[in-house]
């Protein structure tokens, strides 16, 4: 497991993340109260929260998904692009991390920055992760489900054990806000349950524009990225 980055015991990707910006994320970056923070494990349906909740800013119009990468409306705080981004942006931000609970910036726990977290069977997960593995360069190949069935159990993967990772976050459940969700739910969101109101208390009184979310963000047109972004990406990660 050479190939990866390790930090307090958790493994990264080896491309895109630094020990340095790591070790200033928990106690130098500063979490404002107007922020809004998605946080998943790896693949558990995080670049389709990013489009639902771009598109709720929006109140539906999606013009601004459409023309501008993903990873610029919604940078990774603890990418080194993500973290130069945010700590240079002035007023609310949009961010998103795969963070585990005790590498997340400290000021986030004092802070009123509402978080939204999607939680997703760890079969599929696993699943999802073992094929996404097979198309990129961020970690050696695994070569086999069965062995990235092995390193899965054993916390061996990006971003360390889905387990602790879940239990941890989970015990923020009961804050004002603090989000939960899953991702099966998403599957069967329609206007009358599970709009994720704490996004913004002002638009929770518009119901207008939540027909035009789901006909761009529906399941069947889902969340992955477009071509054109997923060559933008492949072309950054083969530069690095």
């Amino acid at each position: 497991m050479s190939d990866y980055l390790w930090f307090e015991g958790i493994p990264f990707p080896a491309i895109g993340i630094e020990k340095e910006i790591l070790g200033e994320i928990g106690d130098k970056f500063v979490v404002r109260d107007e922020d809004t923070i998605m946080l998943t494990y790896p693949k558990s349906g995080t670049n389709w929260l990013i489009e639902i909740v771009c598109l709720i800013q929006t109140k539906g119009n999606p013009k601004w998904i459409q023309s501008v990468p993903i990873w610029e409306r919604s940078p990774w705080v603890e990418s080194e692009y993500g973290y130069q981004t945010l700590i240079n942006k002035e007023g609310p931000r949009l961010f998103s991390s795969h963070l585990p609970f005790h590498l997340f910036p400290k000021s986030f726990f004092s802070s009123k920055a509402k978080m939204i977290y999607v939680i997703r069977n760890p079969r599929d997960v696993l699943v999802s992760g073992y094929f996404f593995l097979q198309k990129t360069n961020l970690i050696k190949n695994p070569e086999s489900l069965i062995n990235y069935f092995e390193w899965f159990l054993k916390g061996n993967v990006i971003f360390g054990s889905w387990f602790e990772h879940t239990r941890a976050w989970l015990s923020m459940r009961e804050r004002d806000n603090f989000l939960l969700l899953s991702y099966e739910d998403l599957k069967q969101w329609v206007i009358s349950q599970n709009r994720p109101d704490c996004v913004n208390d002002q638009m929770s009184q518009e119901t207008h524009f939540c027909e035009d979310v789901l006909n761009t963000v529906g399941y069947a047109v889902s969340p992955l990225l477009s071509l054109a972004e997923y060559q933008q990406l492949s072309s950054k990660l083969s530069a690095q």
